[in-house]
């Protein structure tokens, strides 16, 4: 399993690393942090993070969309939304962290499905499409290959419920004794 993480600025670092910290876990499963150009991505807490540049090889694999500030001008950056319209065409999972959502609904990804965000953020995240059936108040969401999760640390969670459904129960609560983490349902 190959699982490419989208940044760009001003992302949300918890909505990156913590499900990173779970999907990297399983035996043979490979994570790598990707941006549109490559090189250095920034965000508002000034972490900088090395990332790779996305090649058309890449978008066929599990992609996940973190949230953040960043977000409200990538809601209107054409060329980041057809890269990210790709993406999802062609990934087998396409799995989204807080207003990484926003990302999806409006380069119209998931039109026609039902998806969750940051409750915090959540009209701001529902006005970018009227094609999606926004939920609020679940910790995650799945329709089909995209799962969804509310704020930053719910997209642990959801990382976790990926690998029960990848792999079974059993692995993602090994995963999460070991990060000593308390998983929480949907709802």
């Amino acid at each position: 399993m190959r699982i490419n993480f989208l940044l760009f600025e001003d992302f949300t670092a918890l909505d990156v690393f913590g499900p990173l910290e779970v999907l990297s876990s399983p035996q043979g499963w490979q994570t790598r942090l990707m941006s549109a150009e490559g090189g250095i991505v920034g965000n508002h807490q000034g972490l900088n993070v090395v990332t790779e540049r996305i090649a058309a090889g890449d978008l066929d694999a599990c992609w996940l969309i973190p949230g953040g500030f960043g977000t409200r001008a990538l809601v209107e950056d054409r060329p980041f939304l057809d890269l990210l319209g790709k993406i999802a065409a062609h990934a087998h999972y396409c799995l989204s962290v807080c207003t990484g959502s926003a990302l999806l609904a409006r380069c119209g990804a998931l039109n026609g499905r039902r998806a969750t965000s940051n409750q915090r953020s959540f009209d701001w995240v529902r006005s970018q499409s009227d094609q999606v059936f926004w939920e609020y108040g679940p910790r995650y969401v799945v329709d089909g290959k995209f799962y969804s999760s509310a704020g930053v640390s719910a997209g642990i969670d959801m990382a976790l419920a990926f690998v029960a459904a990848q792999l079974g129960e059993k692995e993602a609560a090994h995963i999460a004794a070991r990060m000593e983490y308390a998983q929480k349902e949907p709802r």
